[in-house]
This record gives C-alpha cells, sequence and structure tokens, in this order.
C-alpha cells in the first residue's frame, strides 16, 4: 500500500486545453456514474477528510480535477456520467471532455471505473466499460459501498453486476467501502501493479 506523504489539489480542466501537460508523470484517471462515491474513494485512498469535495448532490464533478501524489504521479478525477438532469449541451460537451482526455491520456494512464454495488451496475456501466475498452484501456474494476450490500445477499449481487456490466467471471472485481476500509490494501496493490507494467 502506497503510503501518502503529500496530497494536493493541482487545476481544474474543463477543456482540453487546460489539461495537465504529462512530462512523462504517470496518472490514475477515475471514472464512473454520478454518485457512485469517487471523491470518497479518493479521500480514503489519500487518507484525507475533504481532498476532493464530496456531495450528496450527483454531478457536482463536471472538470477534470488533478491530484498530486507523493511527488511522483497524479490522481485524476474524471466527471461523473448518468446525470439525468443535466441538458443535452452539458452531456455532449461532457462526451467531448472525456474523449479528449483518454486520447491525451492513455495509453500511460490507469483507469479506474468504479460500479456501484448497491444498485449492482447499469446499463451506462456498461456502455462506459465498452467504451474505455475500445479505447484499449484495461480498466481496474471497483465495486463501491460494498458495505451497504449485505454479507448474505454479496454472491448475488456483485455476479448481477458482472452481468449487467458484461465483466468475465475471472475479471478481478475490487469490493470497496469508504466506511469499514474493505478493499483500500487491495486497490492500492492494483494501481502499483499496473504503474509498473506500463
Amino acid at each position: 500500500m502506497e503510503k501518502i506523504q503529500s496530497a494536493e489539489f493541482l487545476r481544474s480542466a474543463i477543456l482540453a486545453k487546460d489539461f495537465l501537460p504529462s512530462q512523462g508523470v504517470p496518472e490514475v484517471a477515475f471514472v464512473g456514474r454520478s454518485n457512485v462515491g469517487k471523491s470518497t474513494l479518493l479521500n480514503t485512498l489519500l487518507r484525507r477528510k475533504a481532498l476532493a469535495r464530496t456531495s450528496s448532490t450527483p454531478g457536482r464533478t463536471q472538470a477534470v480535477n488533478y491530484f498530486r501524489i507523493n511527488n511522483k504521479f497524479h490522481f485524476v478525477d474524471l466527471p461523473g456520467y448518468g446525470y439525468a438532469k443535466i441538458s443535452k449541451d452539458d452531456r455532449r460537451r461532457w462526451a467531448r471532455l472525456m474523449d479528449d482526455y483518454f486520447a491525451a491520456a492513455l495509453p500511460r494512464a490507469v483507469v479506474v471505473l468504479l460500479i456501484d454495488a448497491k444498485v449492482q451496475g447499469t446499463d451506462l456501466d456498461r456502455q462506459a466499460n465498452e467504451y474505455l475498452v475500445s479505447l484499449g484501456a484495461n480498466p481496474i474494476y471497483v465495486a463501491t459501498k460494498i458495505d451497504k450490500v449485505p454479507r448474505g445477499k454479496r454472491v448475488k449481487a456483485l455476479r448481477e453486476l458482472r452481468e449487467r456490466v458484461n465483466l468475465a467471471p475471472e475479471q478481478p472485481l475490487i469490493e470497496f467501502s469508504a466506511t469499514t476500509q474493505e478493499g483500500v490494501k487491495d486497490l492500492w496493490r492494483e494501481i502499483a501493479s499496473r504503474q509498473e507494467s506500463l
């Protein structure tokens, strides 16, 4: 598990021209549906209370947010998808921003796809996965809010999640909870492994 010595917010980008130049610095990009718990997961990984802003209102993250970790690599918090109350123009703007980000970031970025275990995945999660795979990404899959799923129902819930998102049975799926800290070490281990293979 990565020992966090420093973590700082760097910048928000709402246009491709605002993206942080890579300069060979590894990136870990986090993507998921609005309200999947992305900011909470980032804060948990980094052992910070409010570095990434959390909100009970979906759709708050509307920019590409960069954080410098240990002066070695960047965490990138991407805007959530699937928030019903945004306009078609905003949806198109989001899609263009994602296309631009991944065109610039891949293949050097590690991509983490977050899926809400409580709702067991959605069609939008499946589409996001297909989109990422089509770009050549090999996402790390994380089932967030796993503490909200009773232990006796987890096997069934995670099987349904895999079916909805179209994950093969052998595809690793990290069960994560910010509340219980479940999956924190596993996710750090997988991120480190992917960074080494880039």
